[in-house]
């Protein structure tokens, strides 16, 4: 007689199988319902395919379309190897690399054998691609020899599977799925049992992009096709809604609209600010400064270019070298001759972060611990090399300014100037209508300091949450292993836009590595020296990225007091031009940034090209509204004007326009 397996179920019950069972025979066991229903397992907390046989005594959860976040993963997991196999019958000669699934879909690399694939091609790949659902092919999992499937690639003429099997670490034998007896991939798995459990009307192939071999760009151009996978069409109907609402958003098209900011290839990553652009980025500046202000920082400025010594101490140089801006402290004649840099030259670099900086400031003259907590602010403009291709408007830029601040404290003022960060940070979401979750990022693998030193700052940034209220589901509170900082574990702050969107912006690090490694010190009660604690902060994260969330989370239509035009007079007749001055002039004297519109064009043109550069209020004057003194105001999107006194407009315009009050 066989082994009997127990097997638990998430409602407690205990089955007990046979050796050789798998979780399908669990399910079948159950009914023909669940049968059906499930796609892949989770054995001991460990996600597989149905058909792994158990080992032992095991605690099971069958996957199901309920599990959503499992069952999506497993559908665009799914999804990627139909398109590669969909791609090879089409397209013989065809090699296939790699083909992940991503936040809202899947992808796969492809080294075609005559041409680059392009959009035009897409229609038929998803031709092939329902094809290949509809015929249910059984996904088998199977172990195989490294050298064997080696081989094999290359007897078939894939030669970057070839590659990427011989160079995978380990010596442990590599698996592959195929799809019924006539395809494979080579794949960790899982996969639901065959390609029938696929929704063909769930998907959609949406774009071709070039992609380099293993990222690297001396490597081969392959070709990428992309799409987004869901479990039922109902799902993928809304993400492609999304979509368009989110392509209606985009604020370089916004931008370019509004007349707000340009970016062009002689300054590529940085960002031309326009007139209109810059007063946004002006009253939020502004705004920040007052938030901190009564916070109780110092505002600081530091240097851009520092000796890359200082980095070398702060341990930058050795961990974020290739993002860093780097030129020699001497520059040659141009006339001598020899290499242009010499072996020896001193380098600098363009500061990629303030921190460094403010630990000199901090280490200027004798601190005590009478003096802490010191809250050093900067509007700090740093500058990163990211590649060409992650490069994206506002939101990813070469050259940016961080709302940055450092706060050095003692141990035991850690928490409190967390939880007031904290509390800070709630308010200033909140004043741009912003809901948000907080997460703890914790160590990494590769990081500096002692694991008491990470134990204490973890703890400190957890228990300042809890003490703030915040770590409770309505805030999304969750903690993220192994996403902290090398020298730092560190609390994030997500929005969450007008179209559901997520964006990660403001932190704080609780870091003791820093202060040790540029020997921050301070004199404490007991006339010893101390290290500081050095918080690291920000909440808008960068005022360019913060300026392209809210230009999408608005869709261009920009509370009344961030607006760059907050009013334009717009006349009627010519005879109503001295009225319409008049009034734009008082309007200005209240501190409304005003514009008039006098041209000799009809009012109903005036009224939507204002509309389309989403000024707040529109003030109609003419002959009639010029002699009783009155306006016909119009707010921005509103069907109707309503005619009022001028005083009355301009009170209603100040109190509409004016910058968020930020006391608690």
């Amino acid at each position: 007689m066989s082994e009997m397996f127990k097997i638990s179920l998430p409602d407690g019950s205990v089955r007990e199988m046979p050796q050789g069972s798998t979780p399908a025979d669990v399910a079948a066991a159950i009914g023909p319902g669940l049968a059906k229903a499930a796609m892949a397992a989770r054995i001991d907390g460990e996600l597989v395919d149905l058909s792994m046989p158990f080992t032992g005594d095991a605690a099971l959860a069958l996957v199901t379309s309920r599990d959503e976040a499992d069952a999506l993963e497993l559908a665009r997991h799914d999804f990627a190897h139909i398109l590669a196999e969909a791609v090879q019958a089409l397209f013989p000669g065809t090699q296939i690399t790699f083909g992940p699934s991503t936040d809202d879909g899947f992808y796969y690399d492809f080294a075609p054998r005559d041409r680059p694939f392009t959009e035009e091609d897409l229609p038929a790949i998803e031709a092939e691609m329902r094809r290949i659902i509809a015929a249910d092919k059984p996904l088998r999992r199977e172990v195989w020899d490294r050298e064997q499937l080696v081989s094999r690639w290359k007897q078939q003429g894939e030669t970057f599977k070839a590659e990427w099997a011989a160079q995978l670490p380990g010596d442990e034998p590599l698996t592959v799925y195929w799809s019924g007896d006539d395809w494979l991939d080579m794949c960790r798995g899982p996969h639901m049992p065959s390609t029938g459990k696929l929704d063909p009307a769930a998907f959609k192939l949406t774009r071709v992009s070039g992609a380099y071999w293993r990222g690297d760009q001396n490597n081969a151009m392959l070709s990428r096709i992309y799409g987004t996978g869901w479990l039922n069409k109902k799902q993928l109907s809304a993400h492609l809604t999304r979509l368009e609402e989110a392509a209606k958003r985009d604020h370089r098209r916004l931008g370019a609209e509004m007349d707000l900011f340009h970016l062009q290839a002689e300054a590529h990553g940085s960002v031309f600010w326009h007139p209109k652009g810059y007063m946004i980025w002006r009253e939020l500046e502004a705004y920040m400064r007052r938030a901190i202000d009564d916070a109780g920082y110092r505002e600081v400025k530091t240097p851009q270019v520092m000796d890359a010594r200082q980095w070398e101490q702060s341990g930058h140089w050795g961990k974020y070298r290739e993002n860093m801006f780097v030129i020699p402290d001497e520059v040659p004649n141009v006339e001598d001759e020899g290499p242009i840099v010499s072996d020896d030259a001193q380098w600098m670099a363009l500061k990629p972060m303030n921190c460094p900086a403010h630990v000199l400031i901090f280490r200027q003259g004798i601190k005590s611990y009478r003096d802490l907590p010191l809250r050093l602010y900067e509007n700090g403009c740093c500058h990163r090399n990211e590649p060409h291709g992650a490069l994206h408007g506002l939101m990813r830029v070469r050259q940016f300014t961080q709302d940055d601040a450092h706060i050095f404290c003692r141990e035991d003022q850690i928490v409190a100037e967390v939880r007031a960060f904290c509390e800070l940070a709630d308010r200033i979401y909140k004043d741009f209508g912003f809901t948000y979750s907080i997460k703890l990022a914790l160590r990494p693998e590769k990081r500096f300091g002692t694991d008491a030193m990470w134990d204490m700052a973890e703890n400190e940034l957890r228990n300042a949450v809890v003490e703030a209220g915040l770590a409770t589901p309505e805030y999304g509170w969750e903690e993220l292993p192994g996403e902290g900082a090398f020298y730092a574990p560190k609390l994030e702050w997500h929005l969450t836009d007008a179209i559901g969107r997520t964006w990660q912006v403001g932190t704080i690090q609780s870091d003791r590595v820093l202060p040790e490694r540029l020997d921050a010190s301070y004199v404490g009660e007991d006339g010893a020296r101390h290290r500081p604690v050095m918080l690291h902060r920000a909440i808008f994260g960068s005022y360019e990225r913060f300026i392209g969330i809210l230009i999408e989370h608005f869709a261009g239509r920009l509370p009344a007091w961030l607006a760059p035009v907050q009013a334009v007079v717009a006349t009627i007749v010519s005879d109503a031009d001295a009225y319409g001055a008049q009034v734009a002039a008082k309007l200005r004297s209240a501190g409304v940034r005003v514009e008039t519109d006098m041209r000799n064009e009809k009012i109903n043109y005036k009224v939507r090209e204002h509309s389309l550069q989403k000024v707040p209020y529109l003030l109609v004057v003419g002959k009639r509204e010029a002699e009783e003194g009155t306006v016909a105001l119009r707010t921005l999107g509103a069907e109707h004007q309503k005619m009022m006194s001028l005083d009355d407009a301009i009170a209603l315009l100040t109190a509409e326009t004016a910058a968020p009050d930020l006391r608690p």
